[in-house]
């Protein structure tokens, strides 16, 4: 968990031939025999190896200046090489494009809902206790247990200290991962567990609700009281504690929704959308904001409102819980994917309203072309850097009204077309 991915994008449909296509096409020298590009990959692959062993000699001395003995790194880094599949697999993410509506759908399938059923049932003992301890809802830890390990059937395979070491050797975000690997040294130096043991992601979160290193060390419990925060092994214990420990910390309130699905009225004023706009429920139903039984939502304390799909989606209140959430992983669709279904293995209904079909969520070249556009029309977004922030979604506002459309400050397909 909340290792920030860089998006990484690569257009096949400009019309231009990639670069090496082009040498085929062009060159006049004579191609490389079999074996003497297996002979250079082979050099390529000595060099790089030969520059990993150096980068790791390096690396030693500033771990054990960190405070990671040399037999616990030597331990550690036995066996460890160069991974050419992390890399991979950090070089061809490809962006995510999913609607809300879309992400919601896959966050809280039929399939997800009824195994989030069935683990709750199956640990009810150790979440109920984990529940009274935190006082963090037993469903939602439930729920984070599902995204982010479809409960712990999917924790992830590959060593940390190697990917780790990979990608901070690799350099590209080399200090966010320096960092995690010591304190991947660490969690070995304490005895949590072993290095055998310490599996993840490729992009070295670990366990069944997916800590990366730093997390882990300043959240993790031991909730078993065998000694060790174990959250790789089978028994969940230690995770689910853990994931509770962390949302305490950033200040859950127990029993308070994450969100709440309103309706609004006719001519509500969405220039009060947003979290910068907080009200309590009642004062939202002065407004137009009811719930979808036509009676102002319970004061459970200041909400916003929040529109993921814009005004032709659905419409929720969003509470503190929601973004404490976020502190997990600062998405608003992750939110409302682990807030939709926690309600839903607590025995909670769909979405009631209907999410748009005829749209998408765009790129980031295409939140970068929406900002450039906006602003060339004298809606200042200040800035163009492919996040819809306040500036953008304010910009928006005043495109759409100029046009007579809803001023939800939605980016959406629909709104660029309008723009281009």
């Amino acid at each position: 968990m909340h290792a920030k991915s860089l998006i990484l994008t690569l257009c096949l449909s400009c019309g231009a031939l990639p670069l090496a296509a082009m040498e085929h096409a062009s060159s006049l020298r004579p191609k490389a025999r079999p074996a003497a590009v297996a002979e250079t990959a082979t050099r390529a692959d000595k060099a790089r190896t030969a520059d990993f062993q150096a980068w790791t000699r390096g690396f030693r001395a500033r771990a054990l200046a960190a405070g990671v003995s040399g037999p616990v790194f030597d331990d550690a880094f036995a066996g460890v090489s160069y991974n050419t599949q992390v890399i991979a697999r950090d070089r061809k993410q490809t962006e995510f494009t999913k609607t809300a509506g879309q992400y919601l759908e896959i966050a809280a399938s039929e399939e997800r809902i009824a195994n989030g059923r069935a683990a709750l049932a199956r640990h009810a003992a150790t979440l109920d206790r984990i529940e009274a301890h935190f006082g963090v809802d037993k469903d939602v830890v439930t729920a984070v247990w599902g995204l982010e390990s479809a409960y712990g059937t999917r924790r992830g395979d590959i060593g940390v200290i190697e990917a780790l070491a990979t990608l901070a050797h690799d350099g590209r975000r080399g200090r966010f991962f320096e960092q995690q690997l010591v304190e991947a040294l660490r969690i070995l130096e304490r005895g949590d567990t072993r290095p055998a043991n310490m599996t993840g992601s490729w992009a070295g979160a670990m366990g069944h609700t997916q800590f990366i290193p730093t997390s882990y060390q300043a959240y993790a419990v031991d909730f078993t009281g065998d000694g060790r925060r174990d959250i790789w092994s089978e028994d969940p214990t230690d995770a689910l504690a853990s994931t509770a420990a962390y949302l305490a910390r950033f200040g859950w309130v127990k029993g308070m929704p994450w969100g709440v699905e309103v309706q609004l009225s006719e001519g509500f004023d969405y220039g009060q959308v947003g979290d910068k706009t907080r009200r309590m429920p009642s004062d939202w139903a002065r407004a137009g904001v009811l719930g979808m039984d036509g009676r102002p939502v319970h004061d459970h304390g200041a909400a916003y409102v929040l529109l993921p799909a814009g005004a032709r989606g659905p419409a929720f209140l969003a509470f503190k819980n929601f973004d404490v959430i976020k502190r997990y992983n600062n998405s608003d669709l992750y939110a409302l994917g682990v807030g939709h279904l926690s309600d839903r293995i607590a025995g909670g209904g769909p979405v009631q309203g209907s999410w748009p079909g005829d749209d998408r969520a765009l790129t980031n070249a295409e939140r970068k072309e929406l900002q450039q556009r906006l602003t060339a029309k004298g809606f200042n977004t200040r800035g163009v850097d492919g996040r819809i922030g306040p500036a953008t979604m304010s910009a928006l506002r005043a495109f759409q009204r100029s046009i007579g459309e809803i001023p939800d400050g939605h980016a959406g397909l629909s709104i660029l077309k309008a723009l281009r």
